[in-house]
């Protein structure tokens, strides 16, 4: 579990077979080999890590669902560590599973701000609210306006500095996360409850004759 609060800045060293390779300077302090490691938002396993570096082995399926795939040398990654009970939840719950791609469709600068706009498929945007929360390559950010296919959130200088979001240009793919207290809402909202029956009156007490 994350809390979409990026931690670090990583630079990608080495990407070859499936496995990916990233530069660091913080963020394996006090981690072990086995630990997760949100990179870009994914969830994944640190297989070897030293206090400069880690690595993660990369799956087919993550490298079809994610943007982790398209990664170069010396590309810029997120980094978050995991959440724990000794730090504050600063952004939202995030679970490093990917929902979706999206693309950046604009830019438009907002006093200091970055407004940016992103093309999302329908399995994310219907949990898309405005006011609601949203993981953008790991990072949380609060929706401030949406469509029937899009969605918009406003960068603050510091969020474009200290992650990649700050480098992102029109036709990008992002790793999109939904809120996951959104799907939980869903799932129970569409639970059928089965009403009065017999068998409860007769259950709570009641007679039917």
């Amino acid at each position: 579990m994350f809390t979409g609060i990026i931690d670090e800045l990583g630079r990608v060293s080495s990407t070859r077979a499936n496995r990916l390779t990233v530069s660091v300077t913080k963020v394996t302090t006090g981690m072990e080999t086995g630990g997760s490691i949100a990179v870009n938002g994914v969830c994944l396993t640190m297989t070897d890590l030293n206090s400069n570096s880690f690595s993660v082995d990369l799956m087919p399926e993550t490298l079809r669902l994610t943007n982790l795939g398209g990664l170069s040398s010396g590309d810029r990654v997120n980094l978050e560590r995991p959440l724990t009970l000794q730090r504050l939840l600063g952004g939202h719950l995030v679970q490093g599973h990917i929902d979706a791609l999206g693309r950046v469709t604009s830019l438009t600068q907002d006093g200091d701000a970055i407004v940016m706009g992103f093309d999302a498929p329908p399995e994310v945007m219907r949990y898309v609210v405005t006011k609601g929360f949203i993981a953008v390559d790991g990072v949380s950010l609060t929706v401030v306006a949406r469509d029937a296919s899009s969605f918009r959130v406003s960068i603050v200088g510091s969020t474009a500095e200290h992650t990649t979001l700050g480098n992102r240009r029109v036709g990008d793919m992002v790793n999109l996360e939904a809120d996951i207290i959104a799907k939980y809402v869903e799932q129970l909202s569409q639970t059928q409850k089965p009403g009065v029956t017999v068998e409860f009156l007769q259950e709570h007490g009641f007679t039917v004759g």
